[in-house]
């Protein structure tokens, strides 16, 4: 998603009324500080990383979850939420006791409630699980913020893409074991210090943006040790824009039940990206 703080300019003239211009584009800086804020307070939401406390993996058929009321039953697909209205949950408002839930698959997910807890079901490959958030979650309470390099205009770099003929079809490995099929449709060259690097990075579909996973030399000792993300628009004129400033955490460096993807071998660089998010405390 991109981030612009647009500043209004007026243009005045002896022999012409006042005009409005065309918004100036903010400085990297800028954008880079409007998109660090947006980040911070996602990560705060009931429904960010931070509040999440549950990943539960289902087995065929009947299961039964602590804390988690009810009976939730996978078949063909499918996962069911048998329970009785005195267990309080609620989808969109409305209480519920039997639905076949609409996974994160879906455009609108089914979002059940209980109490300060929210549940999603995901699907990972051929598995499901359910996905709970708490939004008295100490993690969420007690957030102090995440580390950073300062914002560094040597990191904004202008990277060759070279698109590939036909998107790529890769096998991304995750932190949870469940690979992930995955579309690349290119890869970005770019320099530093005289040495040449290549990211070939995914795409969930067609015009949408690039998402880069990546791991470098930084890693363990400054930034988180399975590696950071970086999202960047689409390519233009042969070029993409690699803002290395706006590298951030994977979820699975704040919790253990997220499901993050991890980088694969054309994307670990031997190279230190000083810039971006550094390691979130002890993780």
């Amino acid at each position: 998603m991109r981030l612009r703080a647009l500043l209004a300019v007026l243009v005045t003239s002896m022999s012409s009324p006042v005009l409005a211009a065309d918004p100036a584009p903010a400085s990297p800086e800028a954008q880079w500080q409007a998109w660090r804020e947006k980040r911070l307070k996602n990560l705060q939401r009931e429904d960010g990383w931070l509040a999440l406390v549950g990943l539960h993996w289902l087995a065929e058929g009947e299961n039964r979850i602590d804390g988690l009321p009810g009976t939730w039953t996978l078949q063909g697909g499918k996962v069911r939420l048998a329970a009785a209205a005195a267990d309080g949950w609620t989808v969109n408002g409305a209480p519920v006791v039997s639905r076949v839930l609409l996974t994160d698959r879906a455009d609108e997910p089914d979002r059940l409630r209980i109490g300060t807890r929210q549940l999603v079901v995901i699907q990972r490959g051929p598995k499901f699980a359910l996905r709970v958030w708490d939004a008295a979650s100490p993690m969420r309470t007690g957030f102090r913020g995440i580390d950073t390099w300062a914002y560094d205009r040597r990191w904004r770099i202008e990277a060759r893409w070279d698109a590939f003929a036909a998107p790529k079809k890769v096998v991304t490995p995750s932190v949870v074991g469940i690979p992930e099929e995955e579309q690349v449709p290119g890869r970005a060259t770019f320099q530093v210090d005289g040495r040449s690097y290549a990211l070939e990075p995914t795409q969930e579909e067609p015009g949408g943006p690039l998402f880069f996973v990546f791991r470098d030399q930084t890693a363990r000792k400054e930034t988180y040790g399975a590696g950071r993300f970086l999202y960047t628009d689409l390519p233009k004129d042969g070029k993409v824009v690699l803002d290395f400033n706006k590298a951030y955490n994977p979820p699975c460096a704040f919790t253990k039940y997220a499901t993050c993807p991890l980088p694969r071998p054309e994307n670990q660089l031997a190279l230190r990206v000083e810039a971006g998010e550094k390691r979130y405390e002890g993780h």
